[in-house]
């Protein structure tokens, strides 16, 4: 089943249910897909891995918010977003646990061979596209660096 399906399927249930934060969350799916498959050089359809980058996205920024709006003594404006980020992110595939992430970066350590902070493009480049859609880049920026360093 395509993702607009499911958002589809799941906007039907919150329009019965008079949810109006998964209402609005996945209007916001909905939209950015519309967009992207209508944007100039888009054939119409989006793979999956395009899917999964653009939920990505939006998790990314209602955490983002979230975070200003935490900076800011703001509470009330950034449990929304984190309402809906975690919405949104009930399409994401299962996230990988740290450990999970850490084997991956140190597997690709030694099979390239990386020594230092030269070579962390190179690592972060193929276990980025390894995990993608199952670990954030930050975090796994993060482990990488704790590796290399």
């Amino acid at each position: 089943m395509s993702l607009q399906t499911q958002v589809m399927e799941k906007m039907k249930a919150a329009m019965k249910a008079k949810d109006t934060v998964a209402l609005e969350s996945l209007r916001a799916i909905k939209s950015a897909l519309l967009l992207e498959q209508t944007s100039s050089g888009a054939g119409g359809e989006l793979s999956e891995v395009e899917e999964t980058k653009l939920v990505q996205k939006l998790v990314k920024q209602r955490k983002d918010s979230a975070a200003i709006f935490k900076e800011q003594g703001r509470e009330d404006l950034a449990e929304p977003e984190l309402a809906q980020a975690a919405i949104i992110e009930q399409f994401l595939p299962e996230q990988l646990t740290e450990e999970e992430i850490e084997k991956v970066v140190v597997q690709t350590i030694d099979s390239i061979g990386a020594e230092g902070m030269k070579d962390m493009g190179k690592v972060m480049g193929i276990v980025s596209k390894e995990l993608a859609g199952q670990a954030d880049g930050k975090t796994i920026s993060s482990i990488v660096k704790n590796k290399l360093y």
